[in-house]
């Protein structure tokens, strides 16, 4: 099963549109999963309309619109593992074990807020999994989303896709 996760999009605030490699893995992705700030609806319904199967969550710049249509916290089992999705989890420091305190029924976390990819894993054996921004870098060098693939349980090729400089 392949995973495309993303996150703060932030259209039409940071850009005009999502970036067409984006867009092409999402094409490719068995599920699409968007931990939030999404900023319009247009931006959830294109998603919505290209993927096979989309999972998302509403972030701290939503407005009530996408708020009626997302929930706050997510959750979803693929290819045998427990995933849940959340837009914010708080400082850095710390993040492991708060999270897996707050989602002990959980194998993966996909999170969003900071803008910066993130791929640890908590006592216990929680995998957090945060895409970065697609569109709004803030102060990394790239702008970024993940693949991944599920099977029998287990995740396979984390990995952080650079886009391109936009023009």
């Amino acid at each position: 099963m392949r995973l495309l996760l993303t996150s703060d999009t932030h259209v039409p605030a940071r850009a005009k549109s999502l970036p067409d490699d984006l867009l092409a893995g999402v094409d490719e992705a068995d599920v699409v999963i968007h931990a939030g700030d999404w900023i319009d609806e247009a931006t959830l319904d294109l998603l919505s309309s290209r993927s096979r199967r989309l999972i998302g969550v509403y972030g701290n710049n939503d407005g009530p619109a996408l708020r009626r249509r997302l929930p706050e916290v997510a959750r979803a089992e693929l290819g045998g593992l427990r995933f849940g999705v959340v837009h914010e989890t708080g400082a850095a420091t710390g993040r492991e074990r708060r999270c897996a305190e707050r989602f002990p029924d959980l194998d993966v976390l996909v999170f969003g807020h900071s803008h910066i990819p993130w791929d640890s894993v908590a006592p216990g054996g929680l995998r957090l999994l945060n895409p970065g921004s697609p569109t709004d870098r803030r102060r990394q060098p790239f702008h970024t989303f993940m693949t991944v693939t599920v099977a029998d349980g287990i995740l396979h090729d984390v990995t952080v896709r650079r886009l391109p400089r936009r023009r």
